[in-house]
């Protein structure tokens, strides 16, 4: 039997997500109604600008006063998609502590202060859900954390940023370069008018540090996860990838260490195989390849931002949550018990391709072999092309650490024959 008494809903943040959600909630409410078994009511929305007309959204639900909307006392769900790290923290602590559960779309405020958010969740019982922090639309925080809750997961390597991925994919289909292809995403409305936190990689490692603390049971911070950006990779290294039958994404790989004891998560651009199906993730999309023991490897694709895709990963938690509600019960919480260490990027271990400029004269494959095997990197290919006394010399190494790497590069730069070090990447997916 449905109950008629309906659960109150507040949302914070009504602007291209959450407009998006207040949509769904109306349009929709009959079928949300009979999934949970109570209709779901839009108490109140929070904005910052009260005069702009929302359509669909009565004008009596808007207001300038987060604060006092949470402390309502009748508000069932928060819904909280203003992004940033306050007032969106402070927002989310008074509703737990005010007897509402919280569903979010914030991956910077989780990434860095998740722990508390799940403790304050925890110490009054409520629920907090956040399956739209990361990748929009695509079901991956509740399979990581309900149905692999029983598996072993070693690693999360994914493409989790659309407007990085639509630049790296004109890049290499079109052999545009940087600047060109970030101008059309631009223009697309895939890039931000200030598109840093994309594409130096701090949006990635925000959502990296969220899978890996969920998929190793360990607590993972932003400041844990190692980023680097990908505005420094050119046409010369797509065509370099497209030699070793590669292309180049920005990739967010977290893994659990070979002897188990220990894990790591980066952000970096990497070259990897076209055969790997990462590697055929096209335009503004993401997808992430999950391996673990069980059930071997597994990709979950689909669109990773936009209104309707992230509203929809909301209203998932937002039915889920209000289940939880009317059964008085709360669903899975912060899970790290495992408790490993967070390796530094030292002792990554991965390939690397490296581009070298030297002089084009006899003995200096020789020395840079020689320089390789000092510190213990093994070299899988070489290609060297010269002309009129200058040379570019491309190295494939076997897998090393990042810290045996990076003293090679030093010792490098180091000889007379050699130029300059024209471009480092790693080499990952095989």
């Amino acid at each position: 039997m449905m109950r008629t008494r309906p659960l109150k809903v507040a949302l914070l943040g009504c602007g291209v997500v959450g407009s998006e959600v207040a949509r769904i909630m109306t349009t929709h409410a009959d079928d949300l109604a009979a999934r949970i078994g109570a209709p779901v009511e839009l108490a109140g929305v929070a904005v910052r600008r009260p005069s702009k007309v929302r359509e669909g959204i009565p004008q009596e639900l808007v207001t300038t006063d987060a604060t006092a909307l949470v402390k309502r006392g009748d508000i069932d769900v928060v819904v909280e998609v203003i992004g940033g790290i306050e007032p969106a923290r402070s927002l989310i602590t008074t509703a737990f502590e005010h007897g509402a559960s919280v569903v979010s779309a914030n991956k910077a405020l989780l990434a860095q202060d998740g722990a508390a958010l799940h403790a304050a969740a925890g110490r009054h019982g409520k629920d907090l859900y956040y399956e739209a922090a990361v990748a929009g639309a695509i079901p991956l925080i509740r399979p990581l954390r309900e149905s692999l809750a029983g598996d072993k997961v070693n690693r999360v390597l994914g493409i989790v940023n659309g407007t990085t991925n639509f630049i790296l994919d004109k890049m290499d289909s079109t052999g545009a370069g940087y600047q060109e292809a970030l101008d059309e995403a631009t223009a697309l409305g895939y890039a931000e008018a200030d598109p840093t936190a994309d594409v130096e990689g701090f949006d990635a490692a925000a959502k990296a540090a969220i899978l890996a603390g969920i998929a190793f049971h360990t607590r993972v911070r932003l400041d844990d996860v190692y980023r680097e950006g990908m505005t420094e990779v050119t046409a010369a290294d797509f065509a370099s990838a497209k030699n070793m039958g590669c292309t180049i994404k920005l990739l967010a790989i977290c893994e659990r260490a070979e002897d188990g004891r220990s894990v790591t998560a980066r952000v970096h651009p990497a070259m990897i195989p076209l055969t790997h199906p990462l590697a055929s993730v096209r335009g503004a999309y993401n997808a992430v390849f999950v391996e673990s023991d069980a059930s071997g490897q597994l990709m979950f694709y689909g669109p990773g931002a936009g209104g309707a895709p992230t509203a929809s990963a909301v209203l998932g938690d937002l039915v889920a949550v209000c289940r939880n509600r009317l059964s008085g019960t709360t669903g899975p919480g912060e899970s790290a018990y495992a408790a490993l260490p967070v390796e530094g990027m030292g002792e990554v271990v991965t390939r690397y391709h490296i581009s070298l400029d030297v002089a084009d004269k006899p003995g200096v494959l020789a020395q840079v072999a020689t320089v390789f095997a000092e510190h213990g990197v093994s070299i899988d290919t070489v290609r060297q092309q010269g002309k009129d006394g200058e040379a570019s010399l491309v190295v494939v190494t076997h897998r090393a650490s990042d810290a045996a790497l990076g003293g090679t590069v030093e010792a490098l730069r180091k000889l007379d024959t050699v130029r300059g070090v024209a471009s480092i990447m790693r080499v990952e997916g095989e």
